[in-house]
């Protein structure tokens, strides 16, 4: 039996222009994606001028909450995609749209809260936006011409979360998983982690942003649940203890 799932979020990172905002719920509500989250919008918001483009969607606006940074705004999520068309040299899996959303589907099925992160316009994510994320999406265009309109990129989306998660089963996963960790735990420990090993000075000041962006991604691999970063952060802090006492 087809089941009704949650959606995955759509969050805009530094979005520049407040139409491109309404043309994007727009394409949300095409599809039955109903949450909108806003990374330092450049307009700020909220913004009129993302009604009249939004036409009929603009509950979604009404909706649509403002978050001071990438990491405050996929906080309670278990897990993120992030949208790009190379991977910028981070060791991330890379999903076609149909492997990325059927595991959204699976996942939603099983009670998680998912989301996709959209870069700016001009130049899309930055590093350090998709250090937060798990894996990757990337659609099939032209390698020619791979620069895709904000607003067009989430319709797409939303259109391939309407087209999968239609077929979706509410059959039980037969081995299900803990608690996935939340989006907030997962960054907690990133920052443990880097805090502990900057205080050893282990970090070559050149090459910090790539060792700690390669290191996210062993960790992101792992899907972490709930008790395995509970774990890391005990042995974290009890090698900590050891090394100050030693000091």
């Amino acid at each position: 039996m087809a089941a009704v799932l949650a959606p995955p979020v759509i969050i805009l990172v530094q979005p520049q222009l407040p139409e491109n905002i309404g043309m994007a719920a727009r394409g949300m509500a095409n599809f039955g994606l109903g949450e909108l989250r806003l990374v330092v919008p450049r307009e700020g918001w909220p913004n009129e001028e993302a009604r009249a483009p939004a036409v009929n969607a603009t509950a979604i606006l009404d909706d649509a909450r403002a978050f001071s940074s990438t990491a405050e705004a996929v906080s309670d999520l278990t897990w993120v995609l992030a949208t790009t068309a190379r991977s910028r040299g981070q060791m991330k899996r890379v999903l076609s749209p149909e492997a990325a959303f059927t595991d959204l589907a699976r996942r939603a099925a099983a009670g998680q809260r998912t989301g996709i992160l959209f870069g700016r316009e001009r130049t899309g994510l930055e590093n350090d936006d998709i250090s937060l994320a798990d894996a990757i999406l990337t659609y099939p265009v032209d390698p020619r011409f791979a620069s895709l309109n904000l607003a067009g990129a989430v319709l797409i989306a939303a259109y391939e979360w309407a087209r999968i998660s239609a077929t979706a089963t509410d059959s039980p996963d037969p081995a299900p998983r803990a608690e996935p960790a939340s989006r907030e735990a997962v960054v907690g420990l990133f920052d443990h982690i880097e805090s502990e090993l900057d205080a050893t000075g282990y970090y070559p000041p050149d090459k910090r942003s790539v060792m700690t962006r390669n290191m996210r991604d062993m960790f992101h691999r792992m899907s972490m649940t709930a008790q395995d970063v509970s774990t890391w952060r005990g042995v974290i802090r009890a090698l900590g203890r050891a090394a100050r006492r030693k000091g």
